[in-house]
């Protein structure tokens, strides 16, 4: 458990920082095979949890700088039963490696965590189909069903918190908030929307909001959104809205094309990482309680360290 389990990014206003898009950045920049997009079998062999450990190392000194928290996310987000078959892991081997991912980010947090820099382990899950593209919309009852093991991983080990990254529609949100109420560890869900600010089942963010919250009693610790540039959603955030105070973190593409465009590009958009940490200043003045920030597909340690330089000097003025 964290020495400083109070700080946790639902509990106060403190900045978070945390990663940028993993999967990319082992593909694209680092020339790594990831079968199935799946970073999760790394933590099977010793160079891969050193390329792990290499990656986050960048990510934390950031936040050392900074003086922000930071956010261990486990590098599981494809570790779940659909993806973990077609990889040759059964039930057993996925627990194994839920629970050993996180035990590596015990580590990381065990050898940096400072009183000015809190670091909390989240489990990540992601969804049970493609996250561009959701062939299946599952109802709560099956998401639940189907979500329980892995989340259960993670309660039984050295995890904080579990978030749920790339979210398509609000059944498998409230089924995985429920499975995380059962096995009593805070959850967090994260929507992605396409250019028109809508998730790709065409549902709006306040509606995928207020179903999850109307159907786990308020569950979710909070929302974020991720895998989509601010450019895609800026737009259907209102200030002053109820649904609008439960998100409190951003994790946004480097690129401004939509999904379908990224899927079948065979070449890394990095975007611009000074203009992307303007753009998340500009949201952090439109909406403080946003404290939690990081990136997703095609961002790295440079636009998290424009990010977090721009809106801790302006947290701190």
């Amino acid at each position: 458990m964290a020495k400083y389990r109070n700080r946790l990014p639902q509990m106060q206003d403190d900045l978070f920082l945390t990663d940028g898009g993993l999967e990319t950045w082992l593909c694209f920049q680092q020339g790594i095979d990831l079968p199935e997009f799946a970073s999760f079998p790394l933590i099977d062999t010793a160079e891969g949890r050193t390329r792990i450990v290499s990656y986050m190392e960048h990510y934390i000194r950031i936040a050392l700088v900074e003086r922000t928290g930071f956010i261990l996310e486990t590098p599981t987000w494809r570790a779940n039963s659909d993806w973990g078959s077609k990889l040759g892991y059964d039930g057993d081997a996925l627990y194994r490696v839920n629970v050993e991912a996180v035990g590596l980010m015990a580590e990381l947090r065990d050898t940096y965590e400072t009183p000015g820099t809190p670091m909390v382990i989240s489990g990540n899950i992601g969804p049970r189909g493609d996250g561009y593209n959701p062939q299946e919309l599952l109802t709560a009852q099956e998401a639940e069903r189907y979500h329980a093991p892995q989340i259960r991983a993670f309660s039984r080990s050295q995890a904080d918190l579990v978030t749920a990254l790339t979210v398509t529609h609000p059944g498998e949100a409230i089924g995985i908030v429920r499975a995380a109420q059962a096995h009593h560890i805070p959850v967090v869900i994260s929507f992605t929307t396409e250019t028109d600010g809508r998730l790709p089942d065409g549902t709006s963010l306040a509606d995928a909001i207020n179903a999850v919250d109307n159907g786990t009693e308020k569950g979710a610790a909070y929302f974020m959104i991720n895998c989509a540039h601010p450019t895609h959603f800026q737009s259907a955030l209102a200030a002053g809205e109820n649904w609008v105070a439960r998100i409190r973190g951003i994790r946004a593409n480097a690129s401004t094309r939509s999904h379908e465009e990224l899927d079948n590009s065979e070449a890394l958009d990095e975007g611009n990482p000074a203009e992307l940490g303007q753009q998340y200043l500009a949201l952090r003045r439109a909406f403080p309680h946003f404290t939690v920030l990081g990136g997703c597909c095609g961002t790295d340690h440079r636009h998290v360290a424009c990010i977090g330089r721009g809106c801790r000097r302006k947290a701190a003025a």
